[in-house]
């Protein structure tokens, strides 16, 4: 096992650690604002793949209005979430909003499955996107470069709208004391849509990218990297934005190391490990590596 080997794991890691993250952030950013995690969040991954798919198979439609499209879809099925499930229970129980989470992530698993089949589809981008790149011992497709530069740039763009702008002033606020927010005038209803909107735009990307970096997809898509994802924002301290995006490529880069360092008989225990980190930084550091941060800030 040599030098090159390990530089090829660093990269896959941190190409499915950006994936991880730009979920992640949606979690803590719901959460950030309303003290909710929003357990249909994952699922918004799967529908997100799928647009992506149907966009593909028209002809002539440009990459970069693919991307856009499917942004606004999933800021689309956010907005939809937000106002037909959460909105109504505003103000009741928190374990009320849990189940309801589960209740909706659980309707768009069986719509997909019932209008969709559960047959896997195989997903793939465009010829150019497949290219691979060698540089060095360290091999990529175009695919991934794409993935892990969107992944930063929208990471980017996100902080610079929750720390320079007048909507991102509102969701610092709201997330600081909502009663407090309403008094001074910001529109709360209004500022936690947005929040829906963007996590779940940004969820709608990685479903384009998920399905672009596997080549495959079914209905059923969304549930585990969802879950995976939430231990990402965990190990980041829900809440936390920059935790987010730590957390998601920390996870991301263990998961494939465990996969690639240890013999192959232990591969199909990733997922087992992935939840057995969460349960140790849960023990070791029950607010996340970004905790203090997070309690009051987004």
């Amino acid at each position: 096992m040599g030098i090159g080997y390990l530089a090829q794991q660093v990269v896959n890691g941190l190409i499915l650690g950006s994936m991880y993250a730009l979920v992640a952030i949606g979690f803590s950013l719901i959460y950030g604002i309303i003290r909710l995690i929003n357990f249909a969040h994952g699922d918004v991954v799967m529908i997100g793949a799928f647009v992506t798919l149907g966009l593909m198979r028209l002809a002539h439609v440009p990459f970069v209005l693919i991307a856009l499209t499917v942004l606004t879809a999933g800021g689309i099925v956010g907005i939809l979430i937000e106002r037909g499930a959460f909105r109504p229970m505003r103000g009741a129980p928190q374990v009320t909003g849990f189940i309801s989470s589960l209740a909706v992530s659980i309707m768009i698993q069986n719509v997909g499955v019932l209008f969709l089949t559960a047959q896997p589809r195989n997903f793939s981008f465009p010829d150019y996107l497949q290219k691979v790149v060698h540089i060095g011992a360290v091999s990529f497709r175009m695919v991934d470069a794409v993935i892990m530069g969107a992944a930063l740039v929208l990471m980017i763009g996100l902080l610079v709208l929750v720390n320079h702008t007048r909507l991102g002033i509102a969701m610092r606020a709201t997330a600081e004391n909502l009663d407090v927010a309403r008094l001074m005038g910001i529109n709360i209803n209004r500022t936690i849509l947005a929040a829906f909107m963007i996590g779940s735009g940004l969820a709608g990307i990685a479903g384009l990218m998920w399905g672009g970096k596997f080549g495959q997809i079914d209905p059923l898509l969304g549930y585990v990297p969802g879950l995976k994802s939430f231990v990402a924002a965990v190990i980041g301290g829900v809440g936390s934005i920059p935790g987010a995006m730590v957390g998601g490529f920390l996870l991301g880069l263990s998961e494939v190391l465990f996969v690639g360092l240890l013999p192959p008989i232990y591969s199909a225990y990733r997922d087992a490990f992935v939840f057995s980190t969460l349960v140790i930084i849960l023990l070791i550091l029950p607010n996340g590596l970004f905790g203090k941060a997070a309690e009051g800030d987004v």
